[in-house]
C-alpha cells in the first residue's frame, strides 16, 4: 500500500510515517518504478505497536529497543522485561505525583488555616516556612513532600 493509505489506516500522517522509517523504527521500503514506496501490511500492524506504545508511556528510543530487527524475530523475554521496566517507571512517577499531591494540599491548609489578617503573600511565605520546617523535623528533604501532613485547625 501506498503511504497515504498507511497514514489513513493507522490515523498517522504521511510525514510522521516517514519519520518512523527514518528514525528505524519500521523497515525502510523500497520505491518502486513508480516513484512510490509500497508498504506491506506489517507496517500497518508496526506502526500500530508504536503510536500504542507511545500512547502508554514509552519513548521513541524504548520502543526501538523492544521492536524486533525481523518481523518474526521477537524475543518474548526482552519483551516482557522491558514491559515491566515501564510498569516499574510508572509506579515510580505514581508514588511522585501522590508525594506531590499531598504537599499541594498542605500548602492548601496552609493558605485556608494559616493566621488571620496576613496578606496572601505572607500567608504564603507563612506557609512554605511552615513546610521547610515540618520537612526539616520529619528529616525529609525540603519541598520532598515527605514531612508530615499539619493538622487542620
Amino acid at each position: 500500500m501506498k503511504i497515504g493509505e498507511l497514514a489513513k489506516r493507522c490515523g498517522m500522517t504521511a510525514s510522521r510515517i516517514r519519520f518512523y522509517e527514518a528514525s528505524g523504527l519500521i523497515r525502510a521500503v523500497a520505491r518502486g518504478a513508480n516513484g512510490y514506496r509500497d508498504y506491506g501490511p506489517e507496517a500497518l500492524w508496526i506502526l500500530d505497536i508504536i503510536a500504542s506504545a507511545q500512547s502508554a508511556g514509552f519513548s521513541l528510543e524504548e520502543i526501538r529497543r523492544l521492536l524486533p530487527t525481523e518481523p518474526k524475530a521477537w524475543q518474548h523475554e526482552d519483551l516482557l522485561a522491558g514491559l515491566m521496566r515501564k510498569v516499574a517507571e510508572i509506579e515510580r512517577l505514581q508514588q511522585r505525583l501522590e508525594q506531590n499531591k499531598a504537599q499541594l494540599r498542605r500548602v492548601i491548609a496552609g493558605m485556608e488555616n494559616g493566621p488571620e489578617g496576613l496578606a496572601c503573600d505572607e500567608r504564603a511565605q507563612w506557609v512554605l516556612n511552615r513546610l521547610r520546617d515540618e520537612e526539616g523535623a520529619a528529616g525529609g528533604a525540603p519541598g520532598s513532600g515527605q514531612g508530615p501532613l499539619p493538622e487542620k485547625s
